[in-house]
């Protein structure tokens, strides 16, 4: 993978653009969704779709927590509801899942459907922390975009000068042996 993104085709602001698309992405609370809403996103935005795809790993198990907590602080004040400690929000996730899967299966046998946990979950976990990614994900975005710009431009270019300098060396050698042959 670390090959395929050193030899990415494009200019280096399409693929920071895809970088940017990645991070955004991964401050929103729509987990096994981030690779196709960030490769949609660099699509729109005319960005790389695997600079983005691979972006969304800014969001990992180490740093979804601090994500996390400061999207809900943030979404929380916002929308006007309470502080919900970080435990409980993960909590939540995983009430809500194994309540969506409870549904699921209910559909096929005889239980009932039951959405208790999910209204809890809507209103004071998902929305606030949709809603408070947001602009701690524009803001680490953009920052990403002007970071990896000079630094996939610097590489691109560098790259270009190792491929020129091998170039010649092997231009060189093919004319020193065209020299070197009798007639």
């Amino acid at each position: 993978m670390a090959y395929r993104v050193r030899r990415l085709p494009d200019p280096a602001h399409k693929i920071a653009r895809g970088v940017a698309a990645g991070v955004f992405i991964s401050f929103t609370p729509l987990f096994g969704m981030h690779f196709f809403l960030a490769a949609a996103l660099a699509w729109i935005m005319g960005g790389n779709v695997v600079a983005a795809i691979l972006a969304t790993f800014v969001g990992n198990p180490v740093t979804f927590p601090l994500i996390a907590a400061i999207s809900m602080e943030l979404g929380s004040f916002l929308l006007g509801n309470g502080h919900i400690p970080l435990p409980q929000v993960l909590g939540s996730f995983s009430h809500a899942a194994l309540e969506i899967w409870a549904n699921l299966l209910a559909i096929f046998t005889s239980d009932p459907v039951r959405w208790e946990h999910m209204a809890f979950f809507r209103d004071h976990v998902f929305l606030p922390y949709l809603v408070g990614g947001i602009i701690p994900g524009i803001l680490t975005a953009i920052a990403f975009y002007f970071v990896t710009t000079p630094l996939i431009t610097a590489y691109q270019r560098a790259r270009v000068a190792r491929l020129k300098k091998r170039f010649a060396k092997k231009r060189e050698k093919v004319i020193s042996r065209r020299l070197d042959m009798p007639n």
